[in-house]
């Protein structure tokens, strides 16, 4: 299951034109699904993990604290960089640490698919303005609330 997730995280992260993405070494065991569409599970938000949780808070909270500039486009290089970094470590500890369902798994993989693109877009890694990237991370963390519990969770606007 590790290298059919291995594989399903590098090919993504491939056909996006980027390079490899940091958790795709990781031993953490998620399910692979099939890229696709977010889904509810069965009209319910999936449920969470502490892990979870808390990745995503500190995703949000970095965002949140650049959401002008993301939304103005005036962020620097370094600030944009330093986004797609923070990016980055969260969701490497998201993948290492959190335990879902299999079913609420293949959903987060399609969250963690546009973070991780948006992440390396702000880092200058494709062909993408770092904007984009900081506005698709913005969309991501928004879906997350849309498609999993986590209470008190509020979008970014």
């Amino acid at each position: 299951m590790q290298t059919r997730y291995i594989l399903f995280a590098t090919a993504l992260v491939a056909a996006l034109g980027l390079g490899t993405p940091a958790f795709a070494v990781d031993s953490h065991q998620h399910a692979t699904g099939e890229p696709g569409k977010l889904t509810l599970d069965h009209g319910v938000k999936w449920k969470t993990d502490q892990p979870l949780r808390k990745g995503m808070g500190e995703i949000r909270k970095v965002l949140a604290a650049k959401l002008e500039g993301i939304h103005k486009s005036t962020l620097t290089a370094a600030e944009y960089q330093a986004l797609g970094a923070t990016i980055d470590t969260q969701v490497a500890t998201i993948v290492a640490e959190c335990k879902l369902e299999r079913a609420a798994d293949a959903n987060l993989h399609l969250i963690v698919g546009e973070l991780v693109s948006s992440a390396e877009t702000m880092q200058g890694k494709s062909a993408n303005k770092p904007a984009t990237g900081a506005v698709r991370a913005v969309e991501a963390v928004n879906r997350y609330g849309q498609y999993f519990s986590d209470p008190g969770w509020k979008p970014l606007r």
